[in-house]
């Protein structure tokens, strides 16, 4: 396969997996936020929110600190 601009299909989808869903995460972050002050939560509601909802965004950066620790 030819490269793209001069990026290996690998080094192009590495690029996104890592910097792409870390800025998914961020904007999934601030719409948590939207959430929470929109719906008025208060404070524990807010806390309650960002933990249940962002939960599964700590598996994601806990393996990539995990791989480039051990550097897999």
């Amino acid at each position: 396969m030819k490269p793209m601009f001069g990026y290996s299909e690998a080094q192009i989808s590495g690029f996104f997996l890592t910097y792409g869903v870390g800025a998914f995460m961020l904007f999934m972050l601030f719409i948590v936020g939207e959430l929470a002050y929109k719906s008025k939560a208060g404070r524990t509601g807010t806390l309650v929110l960002f933990f249940v909802l962002s939960f599964g965004m700590v598996g994601f950066v806990f393996k990539e600190i995990l791989q480039r620790l051990w550097k897999i």
